[in-house]
C-alpha cells in the first residue's frame, strides 16, 4: 500500500515519442528523478520497391505512435500512476526521412522516403554548387538529405506535383508529420519542425537559423556527434556541421560535428532477414563471442553507399578475407567489428577537425546492450567506452527539452539540478599495435568497396541494355 501511495504522489511527468527507422516507442519519465516509468515499442515495416529504394508507410508510422501511447498509458494506469500528470511530450525521430501530404485531406501523397534511400543518386551527381551549399548548410551534396528526396517526389509523383501546383502540398520530416497529425491534422494541425531537423534538409541556413531562399529554389544507423559550442566548425575531413540544439527562442544555438554511418544496427537485421544466420540480435552476440575473432574476415556493409567521411554513394558492400575455415561465427564477429571500425573513422576525423583528441566515448541506443560490441569498440578506439545504465538517452533528451520548454518548466536543465546517471565503463583490452593492424586491414576493404564494378541498366530507343562501369 505504501508503494502504491508513493506512485500516486509522483510529481510532473514528461513523455517522449521516439520514432526510429525500425521501430516507434513512447516513454514516460519522472521529471524530478529522470526515472523511466513505463514505455512501449512497436516495430515499423520497411519496403524496398527497387534496388537501393527504402520506403515506409506514413500511416503505419502514425498508427504505431498511437498504439505506443495507448499501451504505455495502460501500463501507467495499472501502476496506479495518474496519466494526467504528463505535462509535455518531446519528439525524437529518424531525421532526413521525407514525407509529403495533402493539407486538405490529410492523406500522404507517397510513402515516406527513408534517409537510407539511394534513388536520388543521379540527381546528386548533376549538382555543382557544393561549396556554396556546404558553407550555408554544413552538409555535402548527398542522397542522405531531404531536399533531393523532395525534388525526386516533385519530378516523379503526379499527386505530389499537382498538390505543389495547387498549394496543397505539405513537406516535412517525420517529426513534422507526427506533430501535424497529433495537433489536429487537416483541422488546424500545427506544421512545424525544430532547427535540428531543419538543418538536415539542405534547405536551412545554419548561420542565420532560417530557411534559405536560394537553397529552396532547387527544391537503423550510427551517429557520432561532438559539441563544438556556439560557433559552427566546418569540417576538412568529411564530417557534417550541424545544429546540436537550441533550447528556447531567445537562446543561442549550439553546433556539433557529426559523422553518420549508414549501416550499423541494420547489419543485424540483414544477417537475420537476408542471410538467416541468426534469429535475433542476442544470437549475434553469442555467435560472435563463440569464436572471439573474425579470423581475418572483414565486412564493409555499404548497402547504401558510404557516408562519413567518404560520401561515396556508389560504394557497395563487401566481405573479404574468406578462407575455407571461415564460418558464420566469424562473419558475425566481422559484422560487429564493422560497426566499430566505422565509428573509429569518424572519431579520427573529429579529432583532426577539433585538434583535441577525445578521451572517452559515451554511447547509447539499442546496440549498447551488446557487451561484446562495447568491448570491441573500446579495443578499436583505444579509449574507454562509457555506457549509461539507462540507455534511453535519446528519448530522455527529448523529454527533458519538452519539460524545460517555456510555459511547461517542469524540468530544470541546470547542471546542479540534473540527476546523476550511473554508467559502466569498458576499458581497452588489446594493445595499440594490434588495434592499428586490424583497422588498417579494414581500410583496405573499404577501398575495395569503393572501387567495385557495378552493372547499371541503360535505356535507349532499342530497349533496355546493360553496361558495366568501374570507378
Amino acid at each position: 500500500m505504501a508503494a502504491s501511495s508513493h506512485r500516486i504522489m509522483l510529481g510532473p511527468l514528461v513523455a517522449a515519442i521516439d520514432q526510429g527507422t525500425s521501430s516507434t516507442r513512447f516513454l514516460v519519465f519522472n521529471s524530478k528523478t529522470a526515472e523511466l516509468l513505463s514505455h512501449h515499442q512497436v516495430e515499423i515495416k520497411q519496403s524496398f520497391p527497387k534496388e537501393g529504394w527504402v520506403e515506409e508507410d506514413p500511416k503505419e508510422i502514425l498508427q504505431s505512435v498511437y498504439e505506443c501511447m495507448e499501451r504505455t498509458c495502460e501500463k501507467l494506469t495499472q501502476l496506479n500512476i495518474d496519466i494526467s500528470n504528463i505535462k509535455a511530450i518531446g519528439v525524437t525521430n529518424q531525421r532526413e526521412t521525407t514525407l509529403v501530404w495533402d493539407k486538405e485531406t490529410g492523406e500522404p501523397l507517397y510513402n515516406a522516403i527513408v534517409w537510407l534511400d539511394l534513388r536520388t543518386q543521379s540527381t546528386v551527381e548533376l549538382h555543382y554548387i557544393v561549396v556554396v551549399l556546404q558553407h550555408k548548410t554544413g552538409l555535402p551534396i548527398s542522397t542522405y538529405f531531404s531536399a533531393v528526396k523532395l525534388r525526386w517526389l516533385m519530378d516523379n509523383v503526379d499527386d505530389v506535383h499537382k498538390a505543389v501546383v495547387s498549394h496543397r502540398a505539405m513537406f516535412g520530416t517525420v517529426d513534422s508529420w507526427l506533430i501535424w497529425c497529433l495537433t489536429g491534422g487537416k483541422s488546424g494541425g500545427v506544421h512545424c519542425t525544430d532547427v535540428t531537423n531543419a538543418s538536415r534538409t539542405m534547405l536551412f541556413n545554419i548561420h542565420t537559423m532560417e530557411w534559405d531562399p536560394e537553397l529552396c529554389k532547387y527544391g537503423t544507423g550510427c551517429f557520432l556527434l561532438r559539441n563544438t559550442g556556439p560557433k559552427p566548425v566546418m569540417s576538412d575531413h568529411g564530417l557534417l556541421t550541424t545544429v546540436a540544439y537550441k533550447l528556447g527562442r531567445d537562446k543561442p544555438a549550439c553546433y556539433a560535428l557529426e559523422g553518420s554511418v549508414a549501416i550499423a544496427g541494420a547489419v543485424v537485421r540483414w544477417l537475420q532477414d537476408n542471410l538467416g544466420i541468426i534469429g535475433s540480435s542476442e544470437e549475434l552476440e553469442k555467435l560472435a563471442a563463440s569464436v572471439g575473432t573474425s579470423y581475418g574476415c572483414y565486412f564493409v556493409p555499404a548497402f547504401s553507399g558510404l557516408y562519413a567521411p567518404y560520401w561515396e554513394p556508389s560504394a557497395r558492400g563487401i566481405i573479404c578475407g574468406l578462407t575455407q575455415f571461415t564460418n558464420k561465427s566469424h562473419l558475425a564477429f566481422a559484422a560487429l567489428e564493422a560497426v566499430c571500425f566505422q565509428t573509429r573513422e569518424i572519431l579520427d576525423a573529429m579529432n583532426q577537425d577539433s585538434g583535441i583528441p577525445l578521451t572517452q566515448l559515451q554511447v547509447d541506443g539499442g546496440m549498447t546492450s551488446n557487451r561484446l560490441l562495447m568491448q570491441l569498440q573500446a579495443d578499436i578506439l583505444c579509449i574507454p567506452v562509457v555506457k549509461p545504465s539507462m540507455p534511453e538517452t535519446t528519448a530522455l533528451g527529448a523529454a527533458m527539452a519538452a519539460g524545460a520548454a517555456e510555459g511547461v518548466s517542469v524540468w530544470s536543465l541546470n547542471p546542479e539540478d540534473l540527476s546523476e546517471v550511473t554508467s559502466e565503463k569498458f576499458e581497452p583490452q588489446i594493445n595499440t599495435e594490434e588495434s592499428e593492424f586490424r583497422y588498417a586491414r579494414w581500410k583496405k576493404a573499404v577501398q575495395k568497396s569503393m572501387n567495385w564494378e557495378t552493372t547499371e541498366p541503360v535505356c535507349n530507343g532499342n530497349g533496355r541494355q546493360y553496361h558495366t562501369g568501374a570507378k
